[in-house]
């Protein structure tokens, strides 16, 4: 839980709890120009020392341990404020292995803030297959769609997991390919927005030729590595779910303590009472898994199956958590510009980022069935 941290991340708690208040809330409040806001925000969190957590050491950062990101991660998500985006500065993702040509054109302008990379993983349903490659000579052939690229219209390049085949058709793998988003080749078929306000965008590769030094590590690799990275923005997306728990509990009880037009606080009623103690009791419980797989992360050992388990409950409890506010609330929680409103809205694409629900589920039998990983 989180009340079994080390002196240390207690430490580290406050301060970011005092940023919060002292930078994050009057920069909220100044209505100043959004990109002054945003540079305020990062010179900030540069001098507080949070903008190098996530950042590795070879390229100035101080990283953190994946129990205090996940603690700060569910700090951001409870102050429910637009700014906590830019605290963090660019990690590598799925770039973190990245050499020669790759790291010198790629990774290091991703770090300097001068590149910004989007991730191609699902694929269009409507596609004849999933996207491939074929190698001829020092470069790879690449064609095939990629349906639901966050961030896609505005990226500098799309880290694709492509099919590789050999130039006699031979399946080789998959691979990580790093494409230039302005490649010969590179269409963006349809820019879409999601009901939580996220940008996306679906993007086909028609004969785009990339070199071979594109492929992040080895052919082979491919879905190995986006399966890491995809499991790395689980835990976070878990923390996000927590921290929006949080803000919600606190505002509700605000709102069940306040005077009320019948003469008696919403909270001296025993329905309203029942409700309350079952949005709380799931949130204890949602939080307790999210710091236990983060310390069992902390281990190196493979927890693909608790991060599921993890990211599943929290991000579903999170749904219900925010429906029961609103419920609380009434009427006015729905009106467009009311805080709960808009975390109505977040919420439910928690469910389906970085794997659908159901789909998680299955993932995490098959991984005990058959592949004996997991714990209770």
């Amino acid at each position: 839980m989180p009340d079994q941290l080390s002196a240390d991340l207690f430490d580290v708690k406050a301060s970011a709890e005092r940023f919060i208040e002292e930078v994050i809330r009057p920069l909220e409040a100044s209505g100043g120009d959004p990109a002054t806001v945003r540079r305020t925000v990062q010179q900030a969190s540069q001098e507080a020392g949070f903008f190098y957590k996530t950042q590795p050491e070879e390229f100035g950062g101080r990283p953190a341990s994946i129990l205090e990101l996940t603690m700060l991660r569910e700090i951001w998500a409870a102050a429910n404020s637009a700014l906590t985006s830019h605290i963090f500065g660019p990690g590598p993702g799925i770039l973190h292995t990245a050499e020669g040509e790759l790291r010198k054109h790629y990774l290091e302008p991703v770090m300097r803030g001068e590149k910004r990379g989007a991730f191609g993983f699902t694929e269009s349903d409507q596609a004849p297959r999933p996207t491939w490659g074929r190698v001829e000579g020092e470069n790879i052939i690449i064609n095939g769609q990629k349906s639901y690229v966050t961030g896609g219209d505005t990226a500098d390049f799309v880290s694709a997991l492509v099919n590789i085949e050999a130039a006699d058709g031979a399946k080789l793998g998959t691979a990580m390919v790093v494409i230039d988003r302005t490649a010969p080749g590179v269409v963006i078929d349809r820019q879409f927005a999601s009901m939580e306000g996220g940008g996306h965008v679906a993007m086909a590769f028609n004969d785009v030729c990339v070199p071979a030094w594109h492929v992040i590590g080895k052919i082979g690799e491919g879905m190995p590595r986006a399966l890491g990275n995809i499991g790395n923005v689980r835990l976070m997306v878990s923390a996000q779910a927590t921290g929006m728990c949080l803000w919600a509990l606190d505002f509700v009880e605000n709102h069940l303590q306040a005077p009320h037009r019948s003469g008696t606080p919403l909270g001296a009623r025993e329905g309203v009472r029942l409700r309350y103690a079952d949005m709380r009791i799931e949130t204890y419980v949602a939080r307790s898994a999210l710091y236990r797989t983060a310390r069992l992360a902390d281990t190196g050992e493979n927890v693909v199956n608790e991060t599921i388990a993890a990211k599943v409950f929290c991000t579903e409890t999170a749904g219900r958590v925010i429906d029961g506010a609103v419920q609380l609330v009434g009427g006015q929680a729905l009106v467009k510009g009311h805080p709960l409103e808009s975390l109505y809205r977040q919420v439910r694409s928690l469910r389906l980022v970085e794997g659908a629900s159901d789909l998680l589920r299955i993932n995490l039998v098959k991984g005990r069935l058959e592949l004996g990983k997991g714990r209770l």
